[in-house]
């Protein structure tokens, strides 16, 4: 019997693509580690998977993987370790331009740039990797230690990051994102998503950094209009460290003690988080504070909505200027749990103990401090709140997360 003919194209076409001789190469830790490692980087293939030894790795340079496909394995955070202490450059520890990459179980310390990012690298999955300075918060360590950009399908999940002068996991002009299960601490920022769409940050443990979640979009960058971003189910505990960014920085000007902050974003949902002992505010909700030139640019929050979160004491120490004054004129001496800028749309609540917010009533966008007329006002009510989805591998349009094809890669 004859085969058709668009049967046969589409046989070929699948041979082509598929991986004809997947392999593992090992690479173990001690001497030349670092041009070994490189080489195996440089020679697998889509389907391979260099799989590194227990150990620590101590290299000098930065790696770097530009081949689709390929995952990059070691024994466990705790046990395979790229030591990069002795770093001769100030870049990365490991840069991935590639497609469908896979990073897992492994550690990266003390580079002296960004621990691991990837650029432009589409379906990157970050699984069970340990990014951290061991010196603790300098202004010297490397900004980012998860750092995923301008990609399109993003997974960050069970990591753990500290150290980190500007954002521990940070998802900036990119879509369709879920950062779940991860623990980070002792950041400037613990998770930051920039200029994104279609995130899912759900189920981290968020504590001992200068902000927990930041959800930010700014201006004269290649992408912008961030939004549609669900934070749920994580808790935000204890971020007081102070800021330790270098001046200049956007996240510099992030007081000491914010859970989460949401500033000029659109359709934020901050929904069954529990927020404890953050000493600024557990949520804000601010606009851009400086002056821009960019016509594309909107400044003020948008479609903010804030469902059924369970508060601790927080807003007892806020610092920010003037922030002594107003705890002096409320009588429980903490801010409310919600603090907002009183510019663009006002945050919306669903229920009574999300409801009350302190408005600092800014004339405009960037006045300063010293213009605020604070004030205590009830949100208005949302309803209904928006659709939640029960598990990634069952989410659809419009429902921000990554590709459920992701799933895959950290089951096997």
């Amino acid at each position: 019997m004859r085969m058709p003919a668009l049967f046969i194209a589409a046989a070929t076409a699948l041979a082509l693509t598929a991986p004809a001789h997947a392999k593992t190469i090992d690479v173990a830790a001690g001497d030349g580690a670092q041009a070994r490692l490189q080489e195996a980087l440089i020679v697998a293939e889509p389907g391979d998977v260099v799989q590194l030894g227990a150990g620590r790795f101590v290299l000098t340079d930065g790696l770097s993987l530009d081949v689709n496909g390929v995952t990059v394995r070691g024994a466990g955070m705790q046990s395979t370790v790229l030591d990069f202490t002795g770093q001769q450059g100030a870049g990365e520890g490991l840069l991935v331009t590639s497609d469908d990459v896979t990073l897992r179980d492994f550690a990266v310390e003390n580079t002296k740039g960004d621990g691991i990012k990837s650029k432009g690298a589409d379906n990157i999955v970050y699984y069970r990797v340990r990014v951290t300075w061991t010196g603790g918060p300098k202004e010297t360590n490397g900004a980012y230690g998860i750092y995923p950009v301008s990609s399109t399908g993003v997974l960050v999940d069970g990591c753990e990051v500290s150290g980190a002068s500007d954002a521990g996991i940070y998802v900036g002009q990119s879509k369709a994102i879920t950062v779940r299960y991860n623990f980070v601490e002792q950041n400037v920022a613990g998770i930051e998503i920039e200029n994104s769409r279609d995130a899912f940050v759900n189920d981290n443990f968020v504590t001992r950094n200068t902000g927990g979640i930041l959800v930010f979009d700014l201006p004269n960058l290649p992408v912008m209009g961030g939004g549609n971003v669900i934070i749920t189910r994580n808790i935000v505990f204890g971020n007081d460290t102070p800021n330790f960014a270098p001046k200049g920085n956007i996240v510099a000007t992030v007081p000491r003690g914010t859970g989460i902050m949401v500033m000029a974003n659109d359709s934020v949902s901050i929904a069954k988080n529990h927020l404890d002992a953050n000493p600024t505010a557990h949520i804000m909700v601010v606009s851009y504070p400086m002056p821009f030139k960019d016509a594309r640019y909107i400044p003020t929050p948008r479609n903010v909505l804030i469902l059924s979160n369970e508060f601790g004491l927080g807003g007892y120490d806020p610092a920010f200027d003037g922030g002594a004054e107003l705890l002096a004129g409320l009588e429980s001496r903490s801010l409310p749990n919600v603090l907002w800028d009183g510019l663009g749309q006002p945050p919306r609540a669903s229920d009574g103990s999300n409801s009350y917010a302190l408005s600092l009533n800014l004339p405009s966008q960037g006045s300063g401090l010293g213009q605020a007329r604070p004030k205590v006002l009830l949100l208005p009510k949302d309803v209904p709140p928006p659709p939640v989805p029960v598990s990634q591998a069952s989410k659809a349009p419009p429902y921000p997360g990554a590709p459920h094809e992701l799933e895959a890669r950290i089951t096997r």
